[in-house]
């Protein structure tokens, strides 16, 4: 078992740039850190589960726009369209399940 304390590897840096928590060969886990304004621009990519653990966003997949807030979950199918703007400072992560 492993145990990793997300508010521990939270860093919000003036460009964003994801910090890989965990990889393996069927998943990767990136922690998502946003200051306020910042945004992830929608692009495709394969499954994924999104957990908001602190803020608020505005989380687009298709094109359809949605507000997300701490305790939110997020499932996106593979191929679809995703991206996330951040309301306030945003900590999430992301499990990207390949295969």
């Amino acid at each position: 078992m492993e145990v990793i304390s997300v508010n521990d590897k939270a860093q919000f840096n003036d460009q964003f740039r994801p910090q890989i928590l965990k990889v393996a060969q069927s998943y990767k886990t990136p922690l998502i850190c946003l200051k306020p304004g910042q945004a992830i621009p929608p692009h495709p990519s394969g499954t994924g589960v999104f957990y908001i653990v602190s803020g608020k966003a505005v989380m687009t997949v298709n094109g359809e726009e949605k507000e997300v807030a701490a305790g939110d979950m997020i499932f996106v199918e593979d191929g679809d369209s995703r991206g996330i703007c951040a309301l306030e400072t945003v900590t999430a992560f992301a499990v990207h399940i390949n295969g």
